[in-house]
């Protein structure tokens, strides 16, 4: 069935085929052997369902089947102003979480984006742009993470860069173009913590990298003004 849709052996709307076919010639694991890859959407992203064969510690072969949504890799950056103990960070309507408990859908975020075709560093750097209005200098990688590892592929890129916070302009960012609605808040490290604790932050990636950020990078005790790391 695979075969007959967009994306396999027939183009989607992105222009791709063979998608049907991802994760056939893994052989990292002996432990793993995947016998089948169904397409079962690729209207934007793509929701496989794979069966394969895993030998569990007693040695033992089960065949198992696992749904992936493969939405792409991406990248995230924490802006921060050591001077002024300030993060810029986002806010935008985000319909998964509205329609999963969240009293408005508006979250609070740090810039971010897909990789589409392009190294980390250069799409955060887009990105950040685009959502922002801030061109980023320096920038450190602090680390990348597997966010919902059950279920969804993508490995996203983390960051830290430094922004003027003193030069700054405007509250809006995104690009219109696409449908993007985007307000801009600047934090002191402090509040933005107090955020995470009261719940007004639940965003993980934003969790991560404030908390990184106290621990071991620009507002970590005795940190130089303007370092991201130890």
């Amino acid at each position: 069935m695979s075969a007959h849709l967009p994306g396999a052996d027939v183009p989607d709307g992105r222009g791709r085929t063979g998608l049907h076919r991802t994760g056939l010639d893994l052989d990292r694991n002996p432990r793993v052997r995947v016998r089948d890859v169904e397409l079962l959407a690729s209207s934007w992203h793509v929701l496989r369902k794979t069966t394969l064969d895993y030998q569990d510690s007693d040695g033992e072969w089960a065949t198992q089947q696992r749904e992936t949504y493969d939405r792409g890799n991406g990248a995230t950056v924490l802006l921060y102003d050591a001077g002024r103990r300030t993060v810029l960070l986002t806010r935008q309507f985000r319909y998964p979480v509205y329609v999963n408990d969240h009293p408005d859908g508006m979250l609070v975020e740090t810039a971010a984006g897909l990789l589409d075709d392009d190294d980390p560093e250069t799409a955060i750097r887009r990105e950040a742009e685009e959502e922002t209005g801030v061109a980023i200098g320096g920038i450190a990688h602090v680390f990348d993470v597997y966010m919902s590892p059950g279920s969804v592929t993508e490995r996203l890129h983390f960051y830290a860069a430094a922004y003027d916070g003193g030069s700054r302009d405007g509250d809006r960012g995104g690009l219109a173009e696409e449908g993007e609605d985007i307000e801009l808040i600047e934090l002191d490290i402090d509040e933005a913590l107090a955020r995470i604790r009261d719940g007004r932050i639940q965003d993980a990636k934003t969790i991560m990298l404030l908390q990184w950020a106290v621990l071991d990078g620009p507002f970590r005790p005795h940190a130089p003004t303007g370092s991201t790391t130890g």
